[in-house]
């Protein structure tokens, strides 16, 4: 491979990625960024650094850190993260202070990686929320659901949120502290920093956490995050903010549960992935849904020995859904307020591919010579310069992804 000079934020080159869950990733072109989430350390549950974000070249397997400046965000757990022309936007969460709703963004595509706290915003901010979603649609962030706290006074003027448990503390002029899911759905414009609560009509999805999400077309998708026995879905109009509750059209359907992921993989393909069920159980199953048929099929796939809760996933190229880190375990401590996570040391790093469709005839052959260089390396010789440094990238991902390769003499 051709050797180029890296920037002075990239700390070095064939790093080992920190294992980690409950993290925020999303793909641009041919790189997966990765930030924040948490590790264990010595048994103890441990919250990454929020000021660096580390990147994959998904053509060469390669990892890379960059440092982060300006206003950074404090380090937060369960928080939700957007992606959008070039900036990533942060919101919610829980820090060493508790709850919270504020919005953070960075532009990745200027190479400063320098975070903003959003202030001054326009409308009424979402009271403090963890493990909600997010829907991209036309530069517009569209949040729902989440497991959070209100005052006595929101929960009297809301008629989408379901009390879990009540705190006796004082929040400003208020003495009670109500904790409990919703079923909101609140947008945020970044070009104007205006929150907004659209009305939404239809039949819509019970209160929830933990769900999966995704954007298709002109319609957001969620399903999952209760503990039934099935898996439900439900999908929002965009436009006329209208909720559809999908009845499922097959035999056999996915189980119920949490902490998964859902991807749209084609203009009528949504891809799920893992998660918790409702009995505890770490699932590694795949699941196609047709939003046209309304049907779910389980794919087969090369991953069913990888069992993943609170991974991320994101379409990749030609189709690919890509998996990121998650837990293989997961266990619950109570305490007066909410469900807690204990200390796991089974935080994944690796780099999961899955495959949805046919691959093309150029990926097919830029694949099969990356893993058969000795066989084929003279004929990479003949290559010319730009070809020949494609396949060389694509030997360096097969081998730190430890996939079967020939040997170089």
């Amino acid at each position: 491979m051709e050797s180029t000079e890296e920037p002075a934020t990239v700390t070095a080159q064939l790093l080992p990625v920190p294992p980690r869950s409950d993290h925020v990733s999303f793909l641009e072109g041919h790189t997966l960024y990765v930030w924040g989430g948490c590790q264990c350390v010595d048994g103890k549950e441990t919250f990454l650094p929020s000021n660096e974000i580390w990147l994959y070249d998904m053509e060469s397997g390669v990892w890379s850190r960059r440092q982060m400046g300006g206003e950074v965000p404090p380090v937060l757990s369960e928080t939700c993260g957007a992606y959008l022309q070039g900036v990533l936007y942060i919101f919610g969460g829980c820090d060493s202070d508790g709850h919270s709703n504020m919005v953070y963004c960075v532009d990745l595509s200027d190479g400063e990686y320098s975070w903003r706290k959003v202030t001054d915003t326009i409308g009424a901010t979402p009271s403090p929320r963890v493990r909600h979603s997010c829907w991209v649609y036309r530069n517009r962030l569209i949040y729902f659901g989440g497991y959070g706290c209100k005052t006595l006074r929101e929960v009297n003027n809301s008629k989408s949120f379901i009390i879990d448990e009540t705190s006796w503390t004082t929040v400003g002029s208020e003495l009670f502290q109500f904790w409990g899911w919703n079923k909101e759905v609140h947008m945020f414009e970044p070009e104007s920093a205006t929150w907004t609560e659209p009305q939404t009509q239809g039949q819509t999805p019970e209160p929830r956490a933990s769900h999966a999400s995704a954007t298709l077309g002109h319609k957001g998708y969620i399903c999952g995050g209760l503990e039934t026995l099935t898996i439900d879905i439900h999908c929002l109009d965009l436009v006329t903010w209208t909720w559809t509750q999908v009845d499922h059209q097959a035999a056999s359907l996915p189980r119920g549960r949490t902490l998964h992921t859902l991807t749209a993989v084609s203009d009528h393909t949504l891809f799920l992935f893992g998660g918790l069920s409702s009995s505890g159980e770490v699932l590694s199953d795949g699941w196609e849904f047709d939003i046209i048929t309304r049907e779910w099929r389980e794919r087969d796939h090369a991953h069913k020995d990888k069992p993943r809760l609170w991974h991320s996933a994101d379409k990749g190229r030609d189709g690919d859904v890509v998996v990121f880190g998650g837990s293989q375990t997961f266990f619950f401590l109570m305490d007066s307020v909410v469900a807690l996570r204990s200390p796991s040391q089974t935080h994944c790093g690796d780099v999961l591919v899955f495959q949805t469709q046919p691959y093309t005839l150029s990926r097919l052959c830029e694949d099969c010579m990356g893993k058969h260089t000795f066989s084929l390396q003279e004929q990479v010789s003949w290559l010319p310069a730009k070809l020949r440094k494609t396949i060389g990238k694509r030997i360096s991902y097969f081998r730190a992804n430890n996939q079967n390769i020939d040997a170089v003499s």
